[in-house]
């Protein structure tokens, strides 16, 4: 186990979580403060996903040419400078500008992290450290509402919390200088060639967390919702989304472990999208009853969040170096694609099919995850995908 290498990229990471966790909120009041309405604040945010796409390609051949943690640190720098640059910009074209830098920053951040702890963690126990960096991951999610509840949207305090949080995870990073692949002394594609091409050279893993990203902030955005159409309170529908959220944190680490003794992670992959089609089959029978959902979703949010998980691992064990580099590119690509489409479709599912229809799209997202994988066992046995 590479630990300087493993803390450094887990804690620039892990940065990165409590700020979209704190930024999110905060961003959204300090917009609705200053006088700006629902539709432009929405638009704002969508810019988000559209920079996660544009910066996918771009990882790769940064870290190639600069090498890994000089691109990680600038990165850091890039995001910490533009989160605190809301403070200071008064402009709301500007605002679009601070946006997409940032979270062009943090998908670089994102590729390059996971890439980084992919190559520190063991093969026999590269689902257990991957789960690790999930759980961190999400409690670094969940932190940050509760900083964000502390610190309020007034003032600097926020922006400036923020951006020490972001300076301190430079510090493990520049200890570890040495433990980051050198990405320039491989052979190969150095173009944001290899990048596309594992899109397709890899869709047990990309669509899989394509799949996640639809789900995960769909459903997220969608069920509360969801909740209040069925006849819940604002209180119990949130209540039920946190539940899923604490599935998401306890689950991780043993579904890595159980990775790490199945021979073909695939396996693993196919019974979380099961499980995923059988929750959402299940929930239009079972959501009169508020405690059968709540443990029901509490199970279905912990499995289904594997798909980014052993997605990830899976990854990790058929690649390294710079290839593995280019492949997480195309898996967070994925996952942002999946982010960009996933509130759209459920949002017109609802419309059709009214409530159920929430359930109804999900179900279609797992059943088309359930078909490739199988399709692909079945016709393409000898073959890593």
């Amino acid at each position: 186990m590479q630990w300087r290498g493993l803390i450094a990229a887990v804690a620039s990471i892990s940065v990165v979580g409590i700020a979209i966790g704190l930024g999110m909120p905060l961003l959204s009041f300090v917009l609705e403060a200053r006088g700006f309405s629902a539709g432009m604040i929405g638009l704002n945010t969508a810019v988000a996903g559209v920079a996660s796409l544009a910066a996918a390609p771009f990882a790769t051949p940064l870290a190639i040419r600069f090498g890994m943690v000089p691109v990680v640190l600038a990165m850091l720098a890039v995001g910490g400078l533009s989160f605190s640059g809301f403070y200071f910009v008064e402009s709301f074209s500007g605002w679009f500008v601070l946006r997409a830098l940032l979270h062009f920053a943090i998908t670089v951040l994102f590729i390059l992290s996971e890439s980084w702890i992919n190559h520190c963690a063991p093969p026999a126990r590269r689902g257990f450290v991957l789960g690790l960096y999930a759980t961190v991951l999400s409690l670094g999610f969940a932190a940050g509402p509760w900083i964000f509840a502390q610190l309020g949207s007034g003032g600097f305090l926020p922006f400036g919390f923020t951006l020490c949080l972001i300076a301190l995870a430079a510090v493990p990073v520049l200890f570890a200088t040495r433990d980051a692949p050198d990405l320039a002394e491989e052979g190969g594609l150095s173009t944001g060639a290899d990048f596309w091409r594992y899109i397709v050279l890899v869709p047990t893993a990309t669509f899989a967390v394509f799949v996640f990203g639809a789900v995960e902030t769909g459903g997220f955005a969608l069920f509360p919702v969801y909740g209040l159409r069925i006849g819940y309170g604002e209180s119990s529908a949130a209540l039920l989304l946190t539940m899923i959220g604490l599935g998401n944190v306890v689950l991780q680490i043993p579904l890595g472990l159980l990775s790490d003794r199945v021979r073909d992670r695939r396996v693993i992959l196919l019974v979380c999208a099961v499980i995923g089609l059988a929750g959402m089959i299940a929930l239009p029978h079972v959501a009169h009853d508020w405690y059968l959902t709540a443990g029901m979703l509490f199970v279905w949010g912990g499995v289904v969040a594997g798909l980014y998980t052993v997605g990830l691992a899976h990854l990790g064990s058929m690649l390294t170096g710079r290839q593995l580099v280019a492949a997480n590119a195309a898996f967070v690509f994925c996952y942002a694609l999946g982010m960009l489409l996933g509130p759209a479709a459920i949002g017109a599912g609802m419309e059709v099919a009214g409530p159920d229809g929430f359930a109804h799209v999900l179900a279609i997202f797992f059943a088309a995850y359930v078909v490739l994988v199988l399709a692909r066992q079945l016709f393409r046995p000898r073959k890593p995908a």
